[in-house]
C-alpha cells in the first residue's frame, strides 16, 4: 500500500512538474507576442558575443558565492533556451527541467551553479535549469561556484548586447583620443564607429600611412605629421566622396567611418581583382552597389524578422 502511494505521489508530483513548464513557456511566448517585432532586451546574453566585445584581462576563479539571481544576465552556451527572466523558450528544455523541479519537490540538493563574473554581472557555465527553475518559483539567491572574468568596464544587469556595445565603442574612442590628440587637431573630424574594434584598425593606419609618405619623400616623417597627413590626404578625402556619392542611404546604421574602413579594403580587392588602383570615387560606387541594401531589401529583411519571431513562439 505505501509503494502503491508513493508511486502515486511521484506521478502527482511529475504532473505538476510537467504543467508548471507548460505554464512558465506559455508565459515567456506571451511575453514575445507583446513585443511585436522582438524586445532584443529580452534575450539572455550569449557569454562568447560580450566577451569578443569587452575582451576579458584575466580569468580567476574566486570560489564560492551567493549571487542575486537578477544579475545573472547570460549563458555560455545556452542563451537561446531561456529569455532573459529565465523561462524556457523551447519544448527541448523540458525533460531537463521537470527533473529539476521534482528534485524541488522532493527537497533533494543539488550541485552548485557554476558562474562566470565579468564587470559585476553574471553568466551561466552550467546550470541554466536549475537556475530557470529557481527563479521561477521566487528564489532570489543562488550558490554558486564563480570564476571572474577582468574587466574595463562594469555592466548593468539592465544593458542589452547593443548597450554594451555602445559602451565599449566610448571606451574604444576615449583611448584613441587620447593616444592620439586628433580630436584636438582635428576638432570636426569624423570618426565615429558602428562596431567596436575600428579604433585600432584606424591606429593601424595612422602607424603604417607615414612609412607610404617617407617612401616618396625620401625623408622621415614625424608621428603626429604622419597622422594629420592620413586624415588630410587619405582618410577625409573618402569621407567626402561617401558623402557626396549619399552611400550612407544603402547602410542603415553605419556611418561614414564605418564605410571608410570597409571601402579601404575593397580598394585593395579591386587592386587584387583588375591589377590596377581604381579611383577612390570609382571604388565607393563599386562598394555601395555590391554591398548596400536597396528598399525592397530593406523591407526583406524587416518580414524576415517577423518571420522568424513568429518560428520562435511555435518551437
Amino acid at each position: 500500500m505505501s509503494d502503491n502511494l508513493g508511486r502515486l505521489k511521484s506521478l502527482e508530483d511529475r504532473n505538476q512538474a510537467r504543467d508548471e513548464f507548460v505554464k512558465a513557456r506559455g508565459r515567456e511566448m506571451l511575453q514575445r507576442i507583446f513585443t511585436l517585432f522582438g524586445d532584443r532586451g529580452r534575450e539572455l546574453l550569449s557569454l562568447s558575443d560580450i566577451k569578443s566585445l569587452v575582451k576579458p584581462t584575466s580569468e580567476t576563479f574566486v570560489g564560492i558565492k551567493t549571487v542575486a539571481i537578477d544579475l545573472i544576465v547570460g549563458s555560455e552556451d545556452r542563451y537561446g533556451d531561456f529569455s532573459r527572466s529565465f523561462l524556457p523558450k523551447r519544448r527541448h528544455t523540458s525533460e531537463r527541467w521537470v527533473n529539476i523541479r521534482l528534485a524541488h519537490l522532493k527537497g533533494i540538493h543539488l550541485p552548485l551553479v557554476k558562474l562566470y563574473e565579468l564587470g559585476g554581472v553574471y553568466f551561466v557555465r552550467d546550470g541554466n535549469h536549475r537556475i530557470s527553475v529557481a527563479k521561477r518559483f521566487g528564489g532570489r539567491y543562488i550558490d554558486a561556484e564563480v570564476t571572474s572574468l577582468g574587466s574595463k568596464i562594469t555592466l548593468d544587469p539592465d544593458n542589452t548586447r547593443q548597450d554594451i556595445k555602445e559602451r565599449i565603442i566610448e571606451l574604444e574612442k576615449r583611448e584613441f583620443y587620447s593616444k592620439t590628440g586628433l580630436d584636438k587637431l582635428r576638432p570636426r573630424g569624423k570618426l565615429t564607429f558602428s562596431e567596436a574594434g575600428r579604433y585600432g584598425e584606424i591606429l593601424e593606419h595612422i602607424r603604417t600611412y607615414p612609412s607610404c609618405l617617407q617612401e616618396m619623400r625620401h625623408e622621415e616623417i614625424p608621428v603626429e605629421e604622419g597622422m594629420l597627413a592620413w586624415y588630410d590626404e587619405f582618410f577625409f578625402p573618402i569621407i567626402t566622396v561617401i558623402e557626396e556619392e549619399r552611400v550612407l542611404r544603402r547602410f542603415p546604421g553605419r556611418t561614414a567611418a564605418d564605410l571608410y574602413v570597409w571601402i579601404v579594403k575593397h580598394q585593395k580587392e579591386m587592386a587584387k581583382t583588375y591589377q590596377h588602383m581604381s579611383s577612390i570615387r570609382s571604388v565607393v560606387r563599386n562598394f555601395s552597389l555590391k554591398y548596400g541594401k536597396n528598399f525592397i531589401q530593406k523591407g526583406q529583411k524587416l518580414l524576415h524578422r517577423l518571420i522568424r519571431g513568429v518560428g520562435e513562439r511555435e518551437r
